[in-house]
């Protein structure tokens, strides 16, 4: 009868045990815990901690609370020129609502990414095809990444989700046109070069033309003012030579000097001797009048 006794409590003890450690829900920080009561969502654990749960009647399901990543398939895209391209691009995302998400797709990470899938692509098959080839080759990815992520919008939050970020690894062109455009690019700047050059010089030839006119008109002024000064000057010269030689004294004298320099003047080689007539205004000089 002890026995039996001793049987009976150690199965009790046990299913105690047993129940007890079936109504413990531990949740860690990186994730969120599900409290399921007959397949339906009855509360959401969102804190890190231990919680309880009534056991044998609910279970518990967990979903990632930490940013996930998902590397899109590498896909077909085509410009607004009608040029196709290759976008290889990855997402970083994490789930906003976890009850929308469990309830929209059944709490799976794949149907997830697959929905996150149809979406990226269609924005950024969007976005891309209002956006020339030029444009997308010029490296811009900031304002590419930018404008895919605004025209997703809010449309993941029916799902529970949010898109942090949109990044893409790969924008390129398919092999066998790459070359042939980047050629054709190349030869596009060098006409761009080309035309900045020729209007570059364009401008400075007017520019020159401009200054040697300037300079022509400056030195004419400038030869006209000269030429105005040096006839002042000779006129102011003769004023004052005429104003010195005014009476007769200095009349005489000047007759004399200018005498003098003409006798010097023509006394020129090695020949010095000079024959004047008595009557010559020279040699007035010498006798005297």
């Amino acid at each position: 009868m002890k026995t039996m006794k001793r049987i009976a409590l150690i199965v009790v003890l046990f299913a105690a045990l047993l129940a007890g450690a079936s109504s413990l829900v531990v949740t860690q920080e990186n994730e969120y815990s599900l409290i399921r009561q007959f397949g339906r969502i009855d509360h959401i654990v969102t804190e890190a901690g231990i919680s309880f749960k009534v056991p044998f009647i609910q279970s518990v399901d967990t979903l990632p609370k930490q940013v996930l990543l998902y590397d899109l398939p590498s896909s077909d895209v085509i410009t607004s020129d009608k040029k196709t391209m290759i976008c290889d691009s990855y997402i970083l995302w994490h789930i906003s609502d976890p009850l929308k998400f469990a309830q929209t797709l059944n709490s799976s990470i794949a149907n997830a990414e697959g929905r996150l899938d149809v979406i990226v692509y269609n924005s950024t098959k969007n976005v891309i095809s209002s956006t020339s080839q030029d444009d997308v080759i010029s490296g811009r990815d900031g304002e590419l990444s930018a404008a895919i992520v605004a025209n997703i919008g809010n449309s993941l939050e029916q799902y529970g989700m949010e898109l942090l970020a949109f990044e893409t690894k790969k924008l390129d062109l398919p092999g066998d046109n790459k070359a042939s455009v980047y050629e054709r690019m190349i030869s596009e700047r060098d006409n761009i070069a080309a035309t900045y050059t020729a209007e570059g010089s364009s401008e400075a030839q007017i520019i020159r033309n401009t200054t040697d006119k300037e300079v022509t008109v400056l030195l004419s002024e400038a030869e006209k003012e000269a030429a105005i000064l040096v006839s002042e000057g000779e006129a102011e010269y003769m004023r004052i030579l005429s104003e010195a030689y005014n009476d007769d004294s200095k009349q005489e004298f000047y007759s004399f000097v200018r005498s003098l320099d003409a006798l010097k003047t023509s006394m020129q080689g090695n020949q010095k001797t000079v024959i004047l007539s008595p009557d010559s205004p020279i040699a007035q000089i010498f006798y005297g009048k």
